[in-house]
């Protein structure tokens, strides 16, 4: 096939125009075009005036070769694409399952590979399975009763399940495996365009449909499940895991499970875990990450000003991504940026509070929101030790907890500046999923943290005017934007402690569903190339 790059079209265009326009750059009849397929859709919408698509589109003509030697266009080429290669089996002896501790994307698509395989991983979930799951959140949600084994944090699908769903990623993928995710997704129900629209995302009424399907299909593979089991220690024998123990969550009983292969696919969120490997003196430490708050404007009010008004009112809920260096060091960025969503209360503990933003599919609410984050490092957490910055988290989130009483607190952006508690909103009401009070979020920070991100909020206004709008809704905390541990591996993904591998966010080696997934395909690489498939029921 022949690959056409950077062919524009008005955003309102027709297929009958693409297939014009693809045999207007190939100069052939539009009858000669036997098949076509997007590869790639974007948004230009530099001159507001003339806002356009723009694609990557594979066309089969006849004559291909000599076709493009006659073009001679650096926009025209032959399609080349990177297809993902599996392991062979090792030779090595494997006598019992692999254990995959944790089903965010990480362990899921660890999971998914090794059942595929033959390797019949048993996935180990604290939470609940999906559906469950989503009664639960509600439930939390509507009542203000939290269920600390099964949340936004906990629970099958991870805490990417209750988030806007973005499938973009920022690792260089030389592999195949970014398209594999996306190809492994769609087969279980998510959209195609997922495959070609620019920064994907599947909105979380979709993603948890693809998350029970992938299960199903774990299952009939040979996989198995155990939910509502918490990992409370590794069994070691001569410097190698022998095996995990485990408490039903249920009735409290215990069990031992054999396993000489461990993925340890936790998430960022598992800091009982974190305390128990310290315990077992597995090596971490703490990482910088960064802590804010969420920050919501009217959806109508972004997508003007990225695409102007005319076409807002015809393309998708826009996002946006500002970053800012300040003077003091310290870098402000947008997070986790939800379109038409919703800021959430993710908590998972008792007595603390924690925000995130969600989507669903159709980004059709009325606010956009995104996290607007302030970088912290070790320096900041106030103590030593691999755990320090969960102490820092907790004591964030304590804090936020109190200020709200129990909700999730909110001010306004020219209330916080004043330091002073709001009594209403502005111009416009938050569309947060869970109860919310109007708090003193002016003194939940550091100084330095709080000038920060009043700092970074009239940088932002540079690039998107009236992003600091006095009226824009504050709601805290933000702390959960990726772990704050590290927990170090060797070239064959290991860590010192043989036989354990540390996957994903909670591990250190992922931002986000794509890359978290991607990880957790190495880790089953890696386990394939090693063992032969286990002989063990």
């Amino acid at each position: 096939m022949i690959r056409i790059q950077q062919l524009k079209l008005p955003i309102s265009h027709t297929e009958e125009q693409l297939k014009q326009k693809i045999a207007k750059m190939l100069r052939v009849p539009v009858a000669e075009i036997k098949l076509y397929k997007i590869r790639k859709q974007s948004i230009d919408a530099r001159k507001k005036q003339e806002v356009s698509y723009v694609y990557t589109v594979d066309v089969q003509v006849p004559g291909e070769e000599k076709l493009l030697k006659k073009l001679k266009s650096n926009y025209i080429s032959l399609a080349k694409d990177e297809i993902y290669d599996f392991p062979e089996s090792g030779t090595q002896q494997l006598k019992n399952r692999p254990v995959i501790i944790g089903s965010g994307p990480a362990g899921l698509f660890c999971g998914y590979l090794l059942a595929q395989h033959g390797y019949k991983p048993v996935i180990i979930e604290r939470g609940r399975c999906v559906e469950e799951r989503q009664k639960d959140v509600e439930t939390f949600w509507k009542t203000n009763v939290l269920d600390t084994r099964s949340n936004v944090q906990f629970g099958e699908g991870g805490a990417g399940t209750f988030s806007d769903g973005k499938l973009n990623t920022l690792v260089k993928d030389v592999k195949g495996r970014n398209k594999k995710v996306l190809d492994i997704f769609i087969s279980h129900g998510a959209p195609e365009k997922i495959s070609y629209v620019n920064k994907p995302h599947i909105g979380t009424d979709i993603l948890i449909k693809v998350v029970a399907d992938m299960r199903r299909q774990i299952e009939e593979w040979g996989g198995k499940y155990l939910f509502e089991t918490c990992v409370t220690d590794v069994s070691v024998e001569n410097g190698s895991v022998s095996g995990v123990v485990c408490r039903n969550e249920r009735d409290g009983s215990s069990c031992n499970i054999p396993a000489e292969a461990v993925v340890l696919a936790i998430g960022h969120s598992a800091r009982d875990t974190f305390e128990m490997l310290l315990e077992r003196k597995v090596p971490m430490e703490a990482k910088s990450f960064a802590v804010g708050m969420r920050v919501e404007h009217p959806q109508q009010m972004i997508s003007e000003n990225q695409y102007g008004e005319a076409a807002a009112s015809i393309l998708p809920a826009a996002s946006y991504k500002l970053t800012a260096n300040l003077e003091n060091g310290r870098g402000v960025y947008s997070f986790c940026m939800c379109p038409g969503g919703y800021v959430v209360n993710a908590s998972s503990e008792e007595g603390r509070l924690a925000v995130n933003g969600m989507s669903y599919s159709g980004r059709n609410g009325k606010n956009a929101n995104s996290a607007i984050i302030v970088t912290v490092t070790p320096e900041d957490f106030g103590g030593e030790g691999p755990l320090s910055g969960v102490a820092f988290q907790r004591k964030l989130e304590e804090r936020a907890y109190e200020l709200g009483n129990g909700m999730v607190p909110q001010q306004l952006f020219g209330d916080f500046e004043k330091g002073k508690i709001s009594e209403a909103y502005g111009a416009f009401s938050s569309e947060l999923k869970g109860n919310h009070t109007f708090g003193a979020l002016h003194t939940l920070f550091p100084k330095e943290i709080t000038e920060s991100f009043i700092q970074g909020m009239h940088s932002f206004a540079k690039r998107i005017p009236d992003f600091d709008r006095k009226d824009a809704i504050l709601s805290g905390v933000e702390s959960r934007t990726s772990s704050p541990v590290r927990i170090p591996r060797d070239e064959n993904f290991e860590s010192s402690l043989k036989g354990l591998y540390p996957c994903g966010e909670g591990a250190g080696y992922a931002g986000g569903i794509m890359s978290a997934a991607m990880d957790g395909m190495k880790i089953a690489e890696e386990i394939v190339r090693r063992y032969k498939v286990p002989d063990a029921e």
